[in-house]
């Protein structure tokens, strides 16, 4: 069964028991640091799959684009 469906999405209260443990744990002055580098993380996986996508479209090898005849 899928996980998500069994579980079900955090509600409102969830989110501040979620917020209040990362600002406890991590502290106030991390959490920009950490969603920075969260945010870096997401944006090279984005860019990575953009570009197998391009490679599996051109039919090339990395680093080289295919000749349009």
């Amino acid at each position: 069964m899928n996980t998500l469906l069994a579980f079900g999405m955090p509600g409102g209260m969830e989110w501040v028991v979620i917020v209040l443990f990362v600002v406890i744990f991590f502290g106030a002055k991390k959490i920009p640091e950490i969603a920075r580098g969260l945010g870096k993380g997401i944006r090279e996986f984005k860019d990575a799959t953009k570009e197998i996508k391009k490679e599996i479209e051109d039919g090339g090898k990395p680093g080289e684009t295919a000749s349009k005849n």
